[in-house]
């Protein structure tokens, strides 16, 4: 069996790496070679009156004798022919020369070592992002298209790359994925064991993005089953599919060939209406759809009377359209979507992002 394959049940944890030159590796470990070598050479030097050199009885080691003891003893050749003789020397030796010997030995096959230990670091490294980052987090099933810009808005929005996880079975798709820091799990989401890994129990979002409708469902299904509280965002292909979808658990569900169809005809209708449309789903310039808190000075008034361009209000979890008799003065714990400009301009400000006193602060006081 192959190291690297993976049972479909178990996806395989992806981190993404520290890319380091290699220029940079290399003269680091030389430099702590050199700093081994010449920092044994300078100790040996120091206490060159407790070593014997049976070429030359009697006689003090010059720096060039410690410099050679050094070589061979930190190569472990050892000829003999200088050898430590007083009790100090023996003891550093023992304490110091020896562990720098081994120090040296482990930096000159480094290379090898690290191919050997890379599974068990791999293993830490994991076990260390679980304990840290596996919980309140977001899980992407699909790194595609729709799975990329997803990430790409909730990165923009202010969500740590660090919170969120990635899941797919093609392994282009995960290296991918650590290119662009994200942590990946490499398996079929279908399967429990691969959702458990991607610690989908713990996760406050879901958002799922395969290609295949029937796919979407089922990985619905086992999400719900597996967290009952995660907000679940998934796409469907086809419109037909959507009562589906909610009833396996979805929260909210795209239909992508509808969106992209509608979107299609507003453009051949009206040119400049499919620019405006398309303008309001690019993230980051001109406008941008959001939700934001509803402010205290905001509180009993009409949602047409606000500075904001308001087109819907959230109240008790449901969402209502800003002309519907229900919401026509707001109140208390309401929050509002609107519409304004990406980046504030100095005659468009955006309330709500300046620290302005909340409405829902005030309750709390």
């Amino acid at each position: 069996m192959r190291a690297d394959s993976v049972h479909p049940s178990v996806g395989r944890v992806s981190l993404p790496e520290t890319e380091r030159s290699p220029w940079w590796e290399l003269g680091r470990r030389l430099l702590l070679a050199a700093a081994i070598l010449f920092g044994t050479v300078l100790l040996v030097y120091l206490d060159r009156e407790g070593y014997n050199d049976n070429a030359h009885p009697g006689r003090d080691l010059t720096l060039l004798d410690s410099f050679y003891y050094t070589t061979v003893t930190l190569s472990t050749t050892g000829y003999g022919d200088i050898a430590p003789e007083s009790e100090q020397a023996r003891l550093v030796n023992a304490l110091v020369i020896t562990p720098l010997r081994i120090a040296f030995l482990v930096l000159l096959i480094g290379t090898t070592l690290e191919v050997l230990a890379s599974q068990g670091r791999e293993m830490f490294r994991v076990a260390r992002w679980r304990k840290k980052k596996m919980e309140k987090h977001v899980v992407v099933v699909g790194y595609g298209t729709k799975g990329r810009s997803a990430i790409d808005t909730l990165v923009s929005n202010g969500y740590a790359r660090e919170s969120i996880v990635v899941v797919d079975p093609e392994i282009v798709a995960m290296e991918e994925a650590n290119r662009d820091r994200l942590v990946g799990i490499a398996g079929d989401a279908t399967r429990r064991g691969v959702l458990r890994q991607a610690g989908v129990e713990k996760a406050t979002h879901v958002i799922i993005t395969t290609d295949r409708d029937d796919s979407n469902v089922l990985v619905t299904l086992t999400v719900r089953q597996l967290n009952p509280d995660a907000w679940i965002v998934a796409s469907v292909r086809e419109h037909e599919n959507v009562p589906l979808m909610r009833q396996s658990g979805a929260n909210s569900v795209i239909t992508s060939s509808d969106a992209v169809g509608r979107l299609l005809g507003l453009s051949s209708m009206s040119p400049m209406l499919g620019s405006v449309m398309e303008d309001l789903m690019t993230y980051g310039e001109g406008l941008e759809v959001a939700e934001r808190e509803l402010l205290v000075t905001e509180v009993g008034k009409q949602p047409q009377r606000l500075p904001d361009q308001v087109i819907a209000v959230v109240r008790d979890e449901k969402v209502y359209r800003y002309f519907d008799p229900v919401v026509s003065l707001l109140a208390r714990g309401d929050k509002l979507i609107v519409i304004r400009p990406a980046k504030e301009l100095p005659w468009a400000p955006r309330p709500g992002t300046h620290g302005e006193e909340l409405a829902d602060e005030d309750d709390q006081a």
